[in-house]
């Protein structure tokens, strides 16, 4: 099986406790036996790998650079950095147990000091700061340096509770809780849990999705690839003692919810009506497990906002579990009668694309899933409608299936190719689209973001290489440009193994990806052609923030109708879209954000100071009480009538008119009014209610529409000047 979407498992579990039997050393020659073998860098595991590994496990071991010193890592330096590789091909992993062990050891020491911090009176009124991330800083020097590290995080964690309205308990409490928590969860780690961590440090020195999945991690895998979990649907991962959101699952609980977003943080717990249970510093699987229940239940959880300048700021989230729904995930539409500025209405199609579909169990049946023929409907009702321009949202398409990718771009050009893919062996190989001729070949616009990923990002190159759509969002896309295929590694290891169908798995890269132009969409993503200013356009998001990426390289560019229409007015569009943009209340408010945002992650520090917190929080609120009477006051943004097209009704003869500023399906918009909640001076009745009076303002979604009705506007204008200026009949002598 390929994979395209990117690698983000739904949850890491321990092993501990679940009997996994396989010979730990056998397994982990097996790993590495495949990644040297199969991975699509061909990479042999020698040193130049050792030395990334031995970085690469304590990166994950000791993220923020806490708890070992520069004295203990130039001690394991000198021990380990040139011999993993030597060691795991002998099956000898006891260096990955010698490093686990001085890291317990460090955490252990380290909790008992800080609780006793944690006891002492702050009265948070002096000017020191705190470092929010310290991945990229210095290891402390030694245990004095450490020592006063650790004074201010636990300060900072102090006062951030005291300034947390939504608190369950005093601050001491909850910090001592937290170093308990973080003591039960280094005691829970058994042998298993300890190589499954290293082999999984090891597949991540080749790419960040190659990774090496115990068997429950598979399961997980595997519940999370099928969608049948009962539970919110929202992917998560582990990062500094947190649960933080990674993916939302479209369709899920959470997505239809709406609240969370990409990068939020939980920090807190509740079933129901029930009292909050705190999460930080708690095992990612434990987490996963209290969020989890039955259908039906309802889950509240206390979130640090992804964009918050301020860790004690929160935003309660209340979803009711239920199992994903499959037609939620599906591509829906809509028609936009959208009203110009001389009174004249024009008429849009929006199709908006979770994810790249397909039932795989059942390919080629005329009943399977498939996103493609999904699409087909919608198109067909859209244009049997009227459409005169249309807009396919990929925004948090985080990709899927290939075949899908080629087949859906063969609704918008003609007959040729799609996408290119390189073997290890660096063959190169064309996927075609075979449809003669397109289905819709009208005025394009795609909008994408650095969420959306893989097979999106096929689909949105290849319309651009063609010339076909104009994309719109995002400085560029995700950048993924790697397959990956599942392998099982009890299949490779010797039959005599015990436990060797116990073995896990290993997802490996074995392909990578070409534009039909040449170069890759790895780390490059699809630059937009029209860039909007947006919440999610900041450089921790894509492939370029994760770990040892492949590079970004070139092949031979391919023959292609290439259609120079849109470039003739790109220029013009351009303009127009900056002119409105600058003019925008709404882009306004993205921009400031993003300008605080940027500000603050490049500080990467918070004030231990109590009166300059709150005075930051203040004006916080202040500000979002003051968007919040703006936008009453300037009304709805944009005139427009809109009817939702869905695969139920695409072929019932009337259509129902929706509300064009209705919150759908969870998308991440990129205003502040979606910050009401977090407002620290509110109960959760009074966030909840705000949250039901909010009008929703999609700016990206309005500018979009505005582009496409220039795009109509412009290409009709260029096709009228054309045939002014034609002869007559230019046939006759």
């Amino acid at each position: 099986m390929k994979f395209l979407k990117p690698a983000v498992l739904l949850l890491t579990v321990s092993l501990a406790g679940t009997g996994w039997a396989a010979d730990l050393d056998k397994v982990a020659v097996s790993v590495a036996s495949l990644l040297q073998q199969g991975h699509y860098s061909r990479q042999k595991l020698d040193d130049e790998v050792s030395k990334k590994l031995f970085d690469q496990y304590l990166q994950d071991l000791d993220a923020n650079k806490l708890f070992f010193t520069q004295a203990d890592v130039d001690m394991l330096r000198a021990k380990y950095e040139t011999t993993l590789d030597d060691a795991i091909l002998a099956g000898d992993l006891d260096p990955a147990r010698e490093i686990f062990a001085l890291y317990k050891k460090r955490v252990t020491d380290r909790i008992a000091s800080n609780k006793e911090l944690a006891t002492k009176k702050y009265n948070f009124t002096g000017k020191e700061t705190v470092a929010l991330d310290r991945k990229d800083a210095p290891w402390p020097k030694d245990m004095a340096e450490a020592d006063d590290l650790w004074r201010k995080r636990i300060e900072a964690e102090l006062l951030q509770e005291t300034l947390n309205v939504h608190a369950v308990d005093a601050p001491v409490k909850i910090v001592n809780r937290r170093e308990d928590q973080l003591l039960r969860n280094i005691d829970d780690m058994d042998d298993e849990s300890i190589v499954s961590g290293f082999l999984g440090a090891l597949s991540r020195t080749y790419d960040p999705h190659t990774e090496y999945m115990s068997p429950s991690e598979l399961e997980s895998f595997e519940i999370e690839m099928k969608k049948s979990l009962e539970g919110v649907g929202a992917v998560l991962q582990s990062e500094d003692g947190y649960a933080k959101i990674k993916e939302i699952v479209p369709g899920g609980p959470a997505d239809l919810e709406g609240s969370l977003k990409v990068n939020d943080r939980i920090a807190m717990v509740a079933q129901g009506n029930g009292p909050w249970e705190d999460v930080v510093e708690m095992k990612l699987d434990k987490v996963v497990q209290k969020i989890r229940g039955k259908r039906g239940t309802t889950v509240r959880l206390q979130v640090i906002p992804a964009n918050a300048t301020d860790t004690s700021r929160r935003k309660i989230v209340a979803i009711k579990r239920d199992e994903v729904q499959l037609k939620e995930q599906k591509a829906s539409a809509e028609i936009i009668d959208l009203k110009r500025p001389d009174g004249k209405s024009l008429r849009l199609g929006w199709i908006e694309l979770p994810s790249f579909y397909a039932d795989l169990e059942h390919s080629g049946d005329e009943n399977a899933v498939s996103t493609t023929k999904d699409v087909s409907q919608l198109l067909e009702r859209l244009q049997k409608e009227g459409i005169q321009g249309l807009v396919i949202d990929l925004r948090r398409d985080g990709g899927g299936s290939l075949e899908e990718a080629i087949n859906l771009t063969g609704l918008f050009i003609p007959k040729g190719p799609v996408v290119q893919a390189k073997d290890p062996n660096g063959k190169v190989s064309v996927s075609y689209d075979k449809n003669e001729k397109a289905m819709y070949d009208g005025p394009l616009v795609v909008v994408s973001n650095r969420l959306s990923a893989s097979a999106s990002e096929i689909f949105a190159a290849a319309l651009q290489d063609y010339g076909r759509a104009v994309i719109v969002g995002d400085e560029r896309s995700f950048g993924k440009g790697t397959v990956q295929q599942m392998y099982d590694i009890g299949r490779i290891m010797p039959f005599f193994s015990l436990g060797a169908a116990d073995a896990g798995a290993l997802k490996l890269t074995i392909l990578k990806f070409y534009r039909v132009s040449g170069g890759a969409t790895q780390l490059e993503g699809v630059k937009s052609d029209i860039v909007l200013p947006s919440l999610t356009d900041y450089p921790e998001i894509g492939e370029g923030a994760l770990p040892h990426p492949l590079p970004y390289d070139e092949v031979a560019p391919l023959r292609i109708p290439r259609s120079d229409e849109l470039a003739s007015i790109k220029g013009q569009l351009q303009a127009l879209s900056q002119a409105r943009v600058s003019a925008d209340p709404e882009f306004r408010y993205i921009s400031d954000d993003m300008a605080r945002l940027k500000k603050r992650i490049a500080e990467n520090t918070v004030s231990l100071n109590l009166k300059d917190r709150k005075a930051e929080l203040d004006a916080a609120n202040a500000r979002i009480d003051e968007r919040k009477k703006e936008r009453a006051k300037r009304g709805n943004p944009v005139d427009a009538v809109a009817y939702e097209v869905n695969l139920d009704n695409v072929n019932k003869p009337e259509l129902q008119k929706v509300a064009f500023d209705r919150k759908k399906k969870g998308l991440s918009y990129d205003d502040d009014d979606s910050a009401d909640d977090e407002k620290t001076d509110k109960s959760d009745k009074d966030s909840k209610k705000d949250q039901e009076d909010t009008v929703v303002t999609d700016a990206i979604r309005n500018e979009a529409l505005r582009i496409s009705a220039d795009m109509v506007d412009l290409l009709k204008g260029n096709k009228t000047a054309s045939a002014q200026t034609a002869p007559k009949n230019p046939a006759l002598p």
